[in-house]
C-alpha cells in the first residue's frame, strides 16, 4: 500500500498549494457593483424635471426648483406699490368728495335758498349721493392696502382677488369717473398685467417658506 498514490483513499491529504497574500504595493481590487436587479439607476435630476441647478444655491430667487421663488419678483413688488398709490388717491378723492358734500350742505342753510324747494330737494340727494361716494371711495382704498399688505403671504386666492379688484378698477375708470379716473384706470391695467405674468403665478402659487421675503 502506498501513501504515495494519489487515488489511495487512504493516503494523507494532499496539501493546497498556499495562495501568496496580496502585496503592501498591490491593493486588493474590488469588482465593480453592478445595480441591483430589479431597481433601476435614476436618471440625472435635470432630466426628472427639477431643472438645472437643483439642489446648488437653496433659497435663491428662481423657478428651477419645486419650491417656487423665495423673493418677490420685481413685476410684484412694483404692482403692489401701485396698489399702494390707488389707495392713496382714494383717500384724497373721499376727501374731496367730503368736501363737496359739506359744501352743498352749507349752501341749503343759505336764506336766499332755503325757500328754493327744488334746490333743497337736489341738495338733499347730491350731498347724500357725494357722502355715499366718499365713503365707498374711502373703503376702495383700504381694500387696495389691505391687498397689498397681504402680497409677502398671500396665495392663489389673493391673486384672483387682486386680479378682479384691478379689472373693477380700471372700468370704474371709465365709467362713470373717467375725468377723474385716467390715472386709476393706467395703474389698474398695469397691476393686473403685472399679476398675470408667470413670476406673479409663481408668487401667489409658491409653497410658504417661512423665509419668504416681501
Amino acid at each position: 500500500m502506498s501513501f504515495g498514490d494519489p487515488s489511495n483513499p487512504y493516503g494523507p491529504p494532499q496539501q493546497q498549494p498556499e495562495q501568496p497574500a496580496p502585496g503592501y504595493g498591490h491593493p486588493q481590487q474590488t469588482p465593480p457593483q453592478q445595480p441591483g436587479y430589479g431597481y433601476p439607476t435614476a436618471p440625472p435630476l435635470e432630466q426628472q424635471g427639477y431643472g438645472q441647478g437643483y439642489g446648488q444655491g437653496y433659497g435663491q430667487p428662481g423657478y428651477g426648483y419645486p419650491g417656487g421663488p423665495l423673493t418677490m419678483p420685481s413685476n410684484v413688488k412694483s404692482a403692489r406699490v401701485m396698489l399702494f398709490v390707488i389707495a392713496g388717491l382714494q383717500v384724497i378723492g373721499a376727501l374731496l368728495i367730503a368736501a363737496g358734500a359739506v359744501g352743498i350742505s352749507a349752501a341749503k342753510n343759505d336764506q336766499q335758498l332755503k325757500n328754493n324747494v327744488d334746490f333743497q330737494k337736489i341738495a338733499d340727494y347730491s350731498a347724500g349721493a357725494l357722502w355715499g361716494f366718499a365713503v365707498f371711495a374711502l373703503a376702495w382704498g383700504i381694500f387696495a392696502i389691505v391687498l397689498g399688505a397681504k402680497f409677502g403671504t398671500g396665495g392663489s386666492g389673493l391673486r384672483v382677488t387682486t386680479l378682479v379688484f384691478a379689472i373693477t378698477t380700471a372700468v370704474l375708470g371709465v365709467y362713470p369717473f373717467f375725468v377723474i379716473g385716467v390715472v386709476h384706470i393706467v395703474l389698474a391695467v398695469l397691476v393686473a398685467v403685472f399679476i398675470g405674468k408667470a413670476e406673479g403665478a409663481a408668487w401667489f402659487n409658491r409653497s410658504k417658506h417661512p423665509a419668504a421675503h416681501q
